[in-house]
């Protein structure tokens, strides 16, 4: 069971990162996140408030915010914090996504962070690095067409807020092959998230050493605890080779 304490940081890491550039409004007691621009659902999600158990009618108001937007009705939390709002949830017909493991590394990596052959990791320094890294998510997040440039002002703004943008390539073409981001720290707290390996450098170790990289380079900056939603177990294995340590779950939960 993860400490109340730790996941009490966690979770108000994560609000205060939905809340940037995002807009917000209170429904019961729930905070609802809502982008102006795009309709992902990574984009788009409430978060219950601490230790709260929902009314029907409470629940029934967020969806019909999230109607009147033609956004997807949806949830990302910490369960632990707030165990009485799912079986509400389920009961108004949300379904269930996925629990994704939570994972936290408090220490720099010791000795070589891993690495990839012909590959280097770089902090993105010009307009096109920042274009490089955001087509490589874009492209792995199942983007169309090429990358939009909110997607490129995206990752600049992180940088630019205090962040930490990485953007993987291949040491002599300088190909993207990768790219990834911690936002900025919220009281000593940073989320690792959007890591994404181009097709023709998967299964090379790019992931990991991605986000060993990213959890250095966030570590020397005064961050306490940089943590990250892994998609499954198979990917949680990956990040323990980059001493990422499983500490709980995060329920992803929607409406259709």
């Amino acid at each position: 069971m993860i400490d109340v304490e730790l996941a009490a940081h966690i979770q108000a890491t994560i609000r205060a990162a939905a809340c940037r550039g995002r807009d917000s409004e209170r429904a019961g007691p729930f905070l609802a996140t809502f982008d102006r621009e795009d309709d992902n659902p990574f984009l788009n999600y409430a978060i219950p408030d601490a230790g709260s158990t929902p009314r029907p009618d409470e629940v029934r108001a967020l969806v019909a915010g999230y109607r009147e937007r033609a956004r997807r009705p949806r949830l990302e939390y910490l369960p632990s914090l707030a165990p009485d709002v799912e079986p509400v949830l389920l009961a108004e017909g949300f379904e269930i996504e996925g629990r994704l493991p939570l994972m936290i590394s408090t220490e720099a990596v010791g000795g070589p962070l891993p690495a990839v052959d012909g590959i280097e990791l770089v902090s993105p320094s010009s307009e096109e690095d920042y274009r490089a890294a955001a087509s490589v998510q874009w492209e792995a997040y199942e983007g169309y067409g090429s990358v939009p440039e909110r997607e490129v002002a995206r990752l600049r703004r992180t940088a630019t807020a205090g962040g930490v943008v990485v953007l993987a390539r291949a040491a002599q073409t300088h190909e993207p092959a990768g790219a990834g981001l911690c936002t900025r720290s919220h009281e000593g707290y940073t989320e690792l998230t959007s890591v994404a390996v181009s097709p023709m450098f998967r299964r090379r170790g790019l992931a990991a050493a991605m986000a060993g990289w990213l959890a250095r380079e966030s570590l020397a900056r005064g961050v306490s605890v940089v943590f990250l939603m892994a998609i499954g177990q198979a990917e949680a294995r990956i990040y323990a080779r980059a001493s990422f340590t499983l500490e709980s779950e995060v329920l992803h939960i929607s409406r259709s």
